[in-house]
């Protein structure tokens, strides 16, 4: 099984691991519909969703780059009205699109705090909702959210108890709507890494160049998207499921090509959060 031919609506997706995700199926010959609000260049951060389109046009895909926000509903409708007209259905929706502040409580801005709920979880909500109707004509259809396992342990969920709140409410969205619809074959899964990955968040909010140079790249779950995508989608759903152990079901043991900096013991010396 490949993924040529099936369309993929994803939010976000301009750069990092939603677009190593769209990169890797493109390669297979994929549609690729992004909605993401980087119309314009960034003065910090790479890349634009034209940029992105670009991209994945060269690796092989066909793409559809959508400025718009994901947590504007008449956005959504937008968006999944033009991936239907121009690749005529979807297959398949990735929740990419993701707000990270590791404040506490005390410090958080209450604007911080809306934000990471409107995009996480509500976006991820209505992205996926407004697409059911097209995945349940899909031959293979899923729903594919960036989210950690419900861990919720004093040293998780009071680590960072606004982002913390955000993330699991993109899994526990997921896991509902997994429920919700597999008698209808749409698989709805969640997927998150051990390590962090070299993203610019990870650059520009979490550690600097430190941790920069003992994460993995965002390939690791691009590969591992790709894995659990190409699942039978009755077979895999209502999961939370973690990039390496995936990898290591599809025969994948030797991660150190994955290493952001190369000859960093594994590429792992530092945990992701919300595991262990």
């Amino acid at each position: 099984m490949t993924l040529a031919g099936k369309t993929i609506l994803m939010s976000g997706g301009s750069r990092g691991i939603g677009l190593a995700i769209a990169l890797r199926a493109a390669r297979d010959g994929a549609n690729i519909a992004m909605l993401a609000k980087t119309d314009a260049p960034h003065p910090k951060l790479p890349g634009t969703v034209h940029t992105a389109a670009e991209e994945i046009r060269a690796a092989g895909g066909r793409a559809l780059p959508i400025v718009g926000d994901v947590r504007d509903e008449a956005s959504i409708t937008e968006a999944v009205m033009r991936t239907v007209g121009e690749f005529g259905g979807i297959d398949i929706v990735v929740n990419n699109a993701s707000v990270i502040d590791l404040s506490g409580s005390l410090e958080l801005a209450t604007k911080k705090y809306d934000l990471m709920q409107d995009v996480n979880v509500r976006g991820t909500f209505l992205l996926s909702r407004a697409a059911v109707p097209q995945l349940k004509d899909a031959a293979n259809p899923h729903i594919l959210s960036l989210s950690p396992p419900l861990n919720v342990t004093p040293k998780w969920l009071g680590a960072h108890t606004g982002y913390s709140l955000a993330k699991f409410g993109m899994t526990m969205a997921t896991l509902g709507l997994a429920a919700e619809f597999a008698e209808a074959g749409i698989a709805a899964n969640t997927l998150w890494p051990r390590t962090t990955i070299a993203t610019a968040a990870v650059q520009n909010v979490i550690g600097g160049d430190r941790l920069m140079a003992v994460s993995r790249t965002p390939e690791i779950y691009a590969d591992a998207a790709y894995e659990v995508l190409l699942a039978p989608s009755r077979e895999r759903t209502g999961q939370t499921l973690i990039v390496e152990d995936v990898l290591e079901a599809a025969g994948v043991t030797d991660f150190s090509r994955y290493a952001a900096v190369p000859g960093t013991p594994d590429g792992a010396m530092y945990p992701d959060i919300f595991l262990d």
